[in-house]
């Protein structure tokens, strides 16, 4: 857990990917996170991360992907040297109401990782905020995908975690067995950063980063991937972002 790496989704909407990979180059970075928009040349894109001296560890993937053309989700992976796939959305249409249909849906989860879990590689979830929003009975629906799919991995949203409530550091503890990834993410003040979705630069927000860094250290996590959903200034935010997480 020396190295830093970036969510290039939050870079979606700042030019061509190989400005964006040199951009981060030259920030410090030396790993990054794919996500499902960028995938259609896996041979030129691991051509334009080894020329900038970037690896791709982590790549997020559609759950449709995953069940119906595994086998591409794991060529994917391995031209990009992926090892762990994160599915990382359930539509709102899409999402459990009970207890039982997120157990359901932890054991779908599952079922569809079994060929990816085969080739070797980790495959699990990443968080939002709804799946941490109590039940009627109080049971968190990540506590029941987890517990529906127990070899599922999970790449933990600490600014998301927050968004519902909770202390990051409790989370990332009594997940701590799971957790393989973090997203370093923070929230602006209130009144600041709206037209940035009230995101902010890691390290300028309210997310008490000493001890959240603190509980991440105590686990076996990985990867520490920096995100903003929607930042004005990628560059500004992937500069400033690191020189904050360095410090903790």
């Amino acid at each position: 857990m020396t190295e830093f790496s970036y969510q290039l989704y939050s870079s979606r909407k700042f030019g061509p990917l190989n400005r964006t990979i040199s951009m981060l180059a030259d920030a410090g970075y030396k790993q990054v996170e794919g996500f499902g928009g960028i995938y259609d040349d896996p041979e030129a894109l691991r051509g334009q991360l080894d020329q900038a001296s970037l690896t791709m560890p982590t790549g997020h993937f559609d759950l449709k992907m995953i069940e119906d053309a595994p086998k591409k989700a794991i060529e994917i992976a391995k031209i990009l040297g992926i090892k762990a796939l994160f599915v990382p959305y359930l539509a709102a249409v899409d999402r459990p109401e009970t207890a039982d249909g997120w157990l359901a849906f932890g054991r779908r989860l599952e079922e569809a990782g079994k060929p990816i879990n085969d080739a070797g590689l980790n495959f699990g979830w990443h968080n939002h905020d709804f799946e941490l929003k109590r039940l009627a009975g109080n049971a968190l629906p990540l506590d029941l995908i987890l517990e529906g799919g127990k070899e599922l991995v999970l790449e933990l949203d600490l600014a998301w975690v927050s968004v519902a409530g909770h202390r990051p550091s409790d989370l990332v503890r009594k997940y701590s067995d799971r957790l393989i990834a973090v997203h370093l993410k923070d929230i602006a003040k209130t009144g600041d950063c709206f037209d940035e979705d009230g995101w902010e630069d890691v390290g300028h927000g309210t997310i008490e980063w000493e001890d959240t860094i603190q509980s991440v250290r105590e686990t076996d996590c990985q990867f520490l991937v920096m995100e903003h959903d929607n930042p004005n200034d990628d560059a500004r935010f992937a500069r400033r972002s690191i020189a904050s997480a360095k410090t903790f």
